[in-house]
Formats: C-alpha cells, sequence, structure tokens
C-alpha cells in the first residue's frame, strides 16, 4: 500500500489502537475524505487532470493509487504486478511494484470512467464498513504500520487518502481542506510517531527536550523529552533545548516526504540549540 514519501505510516511501534467505539467515527471521517476528493475531481479540466502530483503519476494516476487499494480491500483480484524493467525509476522497490500495477490497469481509463469508478468503490466499501460491528473493528489485521486491528488499518486510511487529496490540491494548485476533523486526525497520525521523529530522526540526545509549534491552520504544541526514549509530553519546564515553529500544512508535507527538508527551511523559524533544531527540521519525513 505505501512506499518512499507516498503513503502510510512506519512502524508499528507508533501505532496507537482507536478505542473502542471508534467505528462510527472513523468511518464518518473517510466518508467525508472521500466525498471531498470527489467533490474536486468533478471540476477538474483534462489539463489539470495530467498535471503531475508525486514522482511518476500524475492526477490521474494518484486516483487510480487510491482505488486500487480499495478495491483490494473490497476483495477485488489485484492486476499483474508489472517487472523491475517495466516500470518508471520512481518504482524503488517491490511495495512500488504491487502499488504501480493499479496504476498501469487503469491508465487508459477516462477522466470521468476513473471518477466514477473511485464513486462507485468508495460507495461500495462504505457500505461494507457501515455494515461491520466494532467487534469487526477490532478483529487483528495487517496494517501498513504492523499488525493491529482492523480500525488501526481505517485510521491509517485516514491518513493516507487526506495526504493524497493535498498532492492533488497541490498539482492543480488549489489548496484547501488543511483544517477540519479530517485534517485533524491526519495530523494525529504523525502526532503518534513524533518521538520517533525526534529521537531517532533527529537525533534529539538523552536529556533534551523539542517543541513543534504548529502555527496553523491547526495550531498545536508537539513537546517531546528524550529520557532514556523521545516521549510526547503534555508539557516541558522551562524552555526546550531547541524548538520549531511552522504551518500545520507545511509540517504535514514534510512529514509525508512531499517536498526536500532543505527547501522548506527558510519557512521553518528555528530555536535553542540551532544544530538540533535544524537536525530535527531537516528528518521530518518518516512515511514509506
Amino acid at each position: 500500500m505505501a512506499e518512499p514519501a507516498r503513503t502510510a505510516a512506519e512502524p508499528a511501534r507508533h501505532a496507537d489502537e482507536p478505542g473502542s467505539g471508534a467505528k462510527e467515527r472513523i468511518v464518518s471521517l473517510l466518508r467525508d475524505e472521500w466525498s471531498a476528493i470527489a467533490e474536486l475531481l468533478a471540476g477538474f479540466s483534462t489539463k489539470e487532470w495530467s498535471r503531475p502530483a508525486l514522482p511518476g503519476w500524475d492526477v490521474h494516476d494518484v486516483l487510480a493509487h487510491l482505488i486500487g487499494t480499495e478495491r483490494t480491500l473490497a476483495g477485488s483480484e489485484h492486476p499483474q504486478v508489472p517487472e523491475p524493467g517495466d516500470v518508471g525509476d520512481h518504482v524503488r522497490n517491490d511495495i512500488g511494484r504491487v502499488n504501480e500495477a493499479w496504476i498501469v490497469a487503469l491508465r487508459d481509463r477516462s477522466h470521468a470512467d476513473l471518477l466514477a469508478d473511485f464513486r462507485a468503490v468508495t460507495a461500495e466499501r462504505l457500505a461494507a464498513l457501515d455494515a461491520m460491528s466494532q467487534a469487526d473493528f477490532d478483529a487483528p489485521s495487517w496494517t501498513p504500520a504492523g499488525n493491529a486491528t482492523y480500525g488501526r488499518f481505517m485510521q491509517i486510511r485516514i491518513f493516507d487518502c487526506w495526504m493524497h487529496e493535498q498532492d492533488i490540491r497541490a498539482a492543480a494548485g488549489i489548496p484547501g481542506h488543511e483544517s477540519g476533523p479530517v485534517a485533524e486526525e491526519a495530523l494525529e497520525e504523525v502526532v503518534r510517531a513524533v518521538g520517533y521523529i525526534v529521537g531517532k530522526r533527529g537525533g534529539a540526545p538523552d536529556g533534551s527536550s523539542v517543541r513543534i509549534r504548529l502555527t496553523g491552520p491547526i495550531t498545536r504544541d508537539l513537546n517531546v523529552l528524550v529520557a532514556g526514549r523521545a516521549r510526547l509530553v503534555d508539557a516541558i519546564d522551562g524552555e526546550p533545548t531547541a524548538s520549531l515553529a511552522l504551518p500545520s500544512s507545511l509540517f504535514l508535507r514534510l512529514a509525508g516526504g512531499r517536498e526536500p527538508a532543505e527547501a522548506a527551511l527558510p519557512r521553518i523559524e528555528l530555536g535553542g540549540d540551532m544544530e538540533l533544531a535544524r537536525r530535527v527540521a531537516a528528518n521530518l519525513a518518516y512515511t514509506i
């Protein structure tokens, strides 16, 4: 389902299980996100459908990827996976080739038919999700973040689909949907990993602390304390060892590997230990 700088979160150590009774909330957020994507694309011109959205993928391909994932979850037969020599340089591993199978299979669909396919498969998936019990949601399941529950998998789907909506919006030059319940849920997926981002990727030393201040449209302070391991805390006593301040939209783009960190550094306000702050800023990307 995922590959470098495209989709879901790595690894299972960051996963929080959705609480009991969370099924209705998660399904409602998926419904809202899929509706937002369909409504956005309904007004696209042929030129907008063909704009590059991710390495090797245009907007049409991004939607094909989303359709393929949901068809797979619905039990459809997977297309033949292309051989390594039959794909572009943007495909760098076996997971990428699995993803590319749906891109190839749906590449010749008209844009209108592809959007109809998306509406149909998401309607099918929503009917199936609505019919599931909370016990079904709590059942063990493989997820892109390791073995967890089916509900956790659907929680990750919210993040994945919202990130791809933002890929489409960036390609078309139509910003939006950067706040609200779905965007906040997508942010929570990264918040679950912030200890890993700061401690492992950013190399924050034991005894240090880092504050990542999100300045909007979603505002929040992410306080990380490194004491044996890096973990999110409610507050830091005194001033943090290092600090970063940036828009939540930029934070999510960087966490998703959507743009090079060095290009974003001028838009990030750094404070405290500047070497540590720069190192954390340069290593926000954590998706696979």
